[in-house]
């Protein structure tokens, strides 16, 4: 497998200033980077692109919904357009992969189950968008939330159902270990039955913190991810609590650790020695 980080322990926006971060992340003995952006104005493909090269990274984009974006709600085009123009802007980095949550906004939470014709509507427009990535050679990786995040989409077998029910080989699901840690009932199990539909994995510890510094069944976990076959990306995803945005985003009202950098190095000596 191969190790990255998530640039929101640092960023709530990446910009080309932050690809300073490089070489550090680099050093730490990360294989890549995962560029947050939830908009692609005046995005520096090509900066990111051609630092991450000089220090010896790839690259994967994550995004997300947020505002209005939705493939359930009233104006599904502009979601399929956002997707659209996430696909092209990881194209243009050199990523291979876009992740994220991509059915509902983060955060939106009507107080009622989804509905069985909101669940069609987000297949059909992922089924409607799903050629956009495989003639890009993009693979998309959804990523279910816990309960307090979405009311959508929350486990991996409803992951499993959707993307199966899109039908697409560049169309496929997130695992990450936080939400799983709330939502799943065993989460090395809920990894493994996700086979060959597992593209993508985040590892963060219960409480956002370092993996390898809270309560994950981290040994259970890896179990499962090689029953799954899985061979890709294990990203640590955590938040710069420091930075107010991202705080509240995140709902983080305390110091994680000693400095939100310390969340990535410290957890890639723990990854490293658990992936051998």
């Amino acid at each position: 497998m191969k190790l990255g980080v998530n640039t929101l322990i640092w960023t709530a926006r990446f910009e080309a200033s932050h690809t300073e971060l490089f070489p550090e992340i680099a050093a730490h003995g990360f294989d890549g980077v995962e560029v947050a952006r939830f908009d692609f104005e005046d995005f520096p493909a090509a900066t990111v692109r051609s630092r991450a090269a000089d220090a010896g990274l790839e690259l994967i984009l994550c995004s997300a919904f947020t505002g209005d974006l939705s493939l359930a709600g009233d104006n599904p085009g502009k979601a399929k357009d956002f997707l659209k123009q996430a696909c092209d802007a990881a194209v243009a980095i050199g990523a291979k992969t876009l992740v994220g949550p991509f059915c509902t906004p983060v955060g939106y939470l009507p107080g009622r189950r989804r509905t069985a014709e909101e669940w069609k509507q987000v297949v059909a427009g992922l089924s409607e968008i799903a050629p956009h990535f495989e003639a890009a050679n993009i693979r998309m990786a959804i990523e279910p939330l816990n309960r307090f995040e979405t009311y959508f989409l929350n486990t991996a077998a409803d992951s499993h159902e959707l993307v199966g029910q899109v039908g697409s080989s560049h169309v496929g699901v997130l695992f990450d270990s936080f939400h799983a840690n709330i939502e799943e009932k065993r989460i090395g199990d809920a990894a493994a039955m996700l086979g060959d539909k597992l593209f993508h994995v985040h590892t963060c510890e219960n409480d956002r913190g370092a993996p390898g510094s809270g309560h994950v069944d981290w040994d259970r976990l890896f179990a499962g991810l090689g029953e799954a076959a899985y061979d890709g990306w294990c990203v640590i995803e955590s938040f710069g609590f420091n930075i107010k945005e991202i705080a509240a985003a995140a709902c983080i009202w305390r110091d994680l650790a000693p400095s939100p950098a310390d969340i990535a190095w410290e957890g890639a000596k723990y990854l490293r020695r658990k992936l051998g």
